[in-house]
């Protein structure tokens, strides 16, 4: 890139001769003069002529640009090759000239006009004012330079599908004496020949040239003659060009202007579809242009947004909690963004700008739509949070349940529609029902879980309030069986009943319950009730053996007056023992089903049991003769269904055998009590036997009482007996019976007899130890004491003699 004196001043070399586009040399040139900053406010101007026509000369003269110029003492050679561009200095708006190549140069041959006619199409197709360099004397003559050229201009145009209205001046170089007035008309007049000549395509064989081109017309004296002249229509030439596309001025028609940020994209493809001798549509390049630049504004948008500081740290410190003023702040961050992208793509083709303008925007959204759906998140979970503390802070001072929920919910959804206009993006718009509906089902779902939690309690407490008050009163009730049993159990049931379910529908109340979930509820704590019962009929079916050896022995060893019974054998041992059974039999038939309801009395359980069980005395065991089934050979009760048998049929008959089994022994020991009893009352023989030993030991008799020592004899014996009688507690041990008490007395004979020996022998020895005194004559007494102890008996005697 060359650099003008006036720092102001640039140019590069656009195009070079080969063709070639120097795509680093319009970057930084574009750079250089600022040209994206311009927008729509810049004009293009181009020059094209015959080679040596003092181009470059005008140019610099015209614009201060600094182009090339031939030197004349050096001979007429090709000065510009290729195409050039430079910024004009001094001129509003900012304006760029191209200094193209002359035509019919003699370097590129007579056939080599390729070239010139692709940067004649270039001009065509990127400048707003073509300047056409011309002698003065070729004006009117068939065969001049400027006729090809404009030939050129003409055929080269044809190849845009929509040209640009572009202004053509025509500038007289070395202008001669004849009049402007007069040189203008010839001129216009070979331009319309020209323009009628050129083959057109249908669409524009009537176009007037006007629809094309707007012809403008100045001459210049020669720059060498006449300088000061030729500069003094220059700098008025110049003045034209200030201000030239506002309205009325030299482009103020111009039609399809691409943006100056695009203008270096434009021109690259301008020449590489020109390069390729393909047809020029300018309004398709125009969009083409506008879709390639407002993209890359608009990813260059994006990314400055997403590496912006304020949007970095917004995103970070949304994940560890809600922000004030998050939506106003992202709203304000993605407008800025938008806005930027509008200005810089505000010339472009509107369709693709606000298309592009949409993508960005939908990409933005994309972007930042994971944040908004956190900070919309920690909303709702923070809403979520003190509706739960609130609800359960209003349950616990007790207000209702319905209506504490109601009035949290329509509280706290209030407040996540706030919380959501604080985060929601004003420009995204996006809809937050989604969010609120999800809160709303959080919400029913910890009320619908909490709901269940209480009444679950209720249930429970009701439960238990039903437990304690059935459970002992009908374990007492069967415990006692007897005929009042079940209809004092189901009267009991429904009392219970009726005022747990009248507290129970009061507390539902409180939940909003529907009537059918509350009749269900109810109906479900009734067969809790019953359920109870049950329970506990089948815990005490399971244990009616003890229950009923436990009867047994109440009865049978204690009397009416609940005072223990000693069988001293006046007592009827047979019909105590079958009252007890009777009694026993009651019980289990109580026991061995169900009876809840009203109908179940007509179980006849009892009857079934007596016939079947009781004793062959009994009126009912008469019958049990008379049937020719056995009715306990069953395992199910006539009439009852299986679901109320606690005890089946077959079940009874064992237990009972069992029952009979395990008491047998009481009864035989009462029965033996009573025999003992008789034994001991009755233990002196009959008077005959007294009277016999009397008559018959008469002799003996006698013979003891003319000896003194056998009744000496005796008489210790009879101590010894007695104290045998009272150790070994003959009389207790028979009570019993006569064989267990002689295997008792046989296993402490033995003992007994050792421990008197050893005791006498202990006494004799004190005795002869003791001191007395002399010539003293003792007579003896014996005393003997016994002293029982639960382990065995003690012995002492004591004897004194004078």
């Amino acid at each position: 890139m060359q650099m003008a004196n006036n720092e102001k001043c640039c140019s590069t070399q656009l195009i070079d001769g080969d063709g070639a586009f120097n795509v680093g040399g319009i970057e930084n040139f574009m750079k250089e003069v600022k040209l994206s900053e311009c927008g729509l406010s810049y004009a293009v101007v181009s020059i094209m002529g015959p080679q040596s026509s003092g181009k470059s000369t005008l140019l610099n003269s015209l614009f201060c640009t600094n182009f090339t110029e031939m030197d004349a003492f050096k001979g007429r050679s090709q000065t510009t090759r290729g195409i050039w561009m430079a910024r004009c200095v001094g001129i509003e708006p900012c304006t760029l000239v191209m200094d193209l190549e002359g035509t019919d140069g003699r370097e590129r041959g007579e056939d080599d006009t390729t070239f010139e006619k692709q940067s004649a199409l270039f001009a065509l197709a990127i400048s707003d004012i073509v300047l056409i360099n011309m002698w003065c004397h070729d004006i009117g003559r068939e065969q001049a330079a400027n006729k090809p050229l404009l030939k050129t201009v003409f055929q080269v145009m044809m190849r845009l599908f929509s040209p640009r209205k572009t202004t053509m001046l025509f500038v007289i170089r070395d202008k001669t004496k004849t009049p402007l007035e007069n040189l203008e008309p010839v001129l216009r007049e070979d331009i319309q020949k020209i323009w009628d000549s050129v083959p057109k395509p249908d669409a524009h064989k009537e176009t007037p040239l006007s629809e094309f081109f707007i012809v403008e017309v100045v001459a210049l004296s020669s720059f060498e003659e006449k300088e000061e002249q030729f500069k003094e229509q220059v700098a008025n030439l110049r003045q034209r060009f200030y201000h030239s596309i506002a309205p009325g001025g030299l482009a103020g028609d111009r039609r399809g202007v691409v943006p100056a940020s695009g203008f270096s994209f434009s021109a690259q493809e301008i020449w590489k579809i020109i390069k390729e001798n393909k047809d020029l549509d300018l309004p398709a390049h125009k969009v083409m242009v506008a879709t390639v630049r407002c993209e890359e504004i608009a990813n260059e948008k994006y990314d400055l947004f997403a590496t912006n500081k304020d949007w970095c740290e917004l995103e970070e410190a949304v994940q560890s909690g809600p922000i004030s003023g998050f939506g106003k702040k992202l709203n304000s961050l993605i407008t800025t963004c938008l806005s930027e992208y509008d200005a810089e793509a505000n010339y472009f083709d509107e369709g693709v700008r606000s298309a592009k303008q949409k993508q960005l925007q939908e990409k933005l959204f994309q972007l930042v739509q994971p944040t908004f759906q956190i900070a919309l998140g920690h909303i709702r979970s923070g809403i979520l949070d003190k509706f739960k503390e609130a609800f359960d802070k209003a349950l616990n001072g007790g207000e209702g349940f319905s209506s504490a929920a109601n009035k949290c919910i329509e509280f706290y959804m209030a407040q996540f529609d706030e919380g959501c206009a604080d985060v929601v993006i004003e420009i995204a718009n996006w809809d937050t029902s989604k969010g609120r509906e999800k809160l709303q089902r959080e919400i029913d779902a910890h009320v619908a879980s909490v709901r269940a939690s209480k009444m679950s309690e209720l249930v429970s407490s009701y439960e238990e309030k039903l437990k304690e008050a059935l459970s002992a009163p009908v374990e007492t009730l069967l415990d006692g069986a007897n005929s009042d049993t079940w209809p004092s159990i189901r009267k009991l049931l429904n009392r219970e009943t009726q005022s747990a379910v009248s507290g129970f529908s009061v507390e539902l109340i409180r939940f909003d319950v529907d009537e059918q979930q509350k009749k269900s509820m109810i109906v479900s704590l009734e067969d809790y009730a019953k359920g109870v019962i049950e329970a506990k009929a089948r815990e005490e079916a399971g244990r009616v053996l003890i229950s009923m050896k436990d009867r047994f022995m109440t009865l049978f060893s204690h009397d009416s007056d609940s005072m223990p019974r000693i069988w001293t054998g006046k007592e009827d041992v047979r019909a105590i023992t079958k009252s007890a059974r009777s009694s026993c039999l009651k019980l289990l038939s109580v026991m061995a089903v169900i009876r809840l309801d009203d109908g179940d009395d007509i179980y006849d359980i009892e009857k079934t049991l007596i016939v079947a069980l009781a004793d062959s005395s009994s009126s009912y065991a008469k019958d049990k003769s008379t049937m020719a089934v056995e009715p306990l050979a069953s395992s199910t009760w006539d009439q009852v269904p299986p679901s109320k048998t606690l005890i089946t049929p077959v079940q009874c008959k064992s237990l009972w055998r069992q029952f009979k089994m395990e008491t047998e022994y009481s009864v035989s020991q009462a029965i033996s009590a009573q025999e003992a009893n008789n034994r001991s009352r009755h233990w002196l023989p009959p008077p005959w036997a007294i009277v016999a030993l009397l008559i018959l030991g008469f002799n003996e008799f006698m013979t003891l009482l003319r000896n003194p020592l056998y009744l000496g004899v005796i008489f210790v014996g009879y101590l010894l007996i007695k104290a045998l009688w009272a150790q070994l507690d003959i009389t207790g041990e028979f009570r019993h019976g006569a064989l267990p008490g002689i295997i008792s007395l046989s296993s402490k004979f033995v003992p007994t007899i050792m421990n008197l020996i050893r005791k006498l022998a202990e006494e004799g020895h004190g005795r002869h130890a003791a001191k007395v005194p002399a010539g003293r004559v003792t007579s003896s007494s014996a005393s003997s004491s016994v002293t029982s102890s639960g382990n065995g008996a003690e012995y002492t005697s004591s004897s004194k003699y004078e």
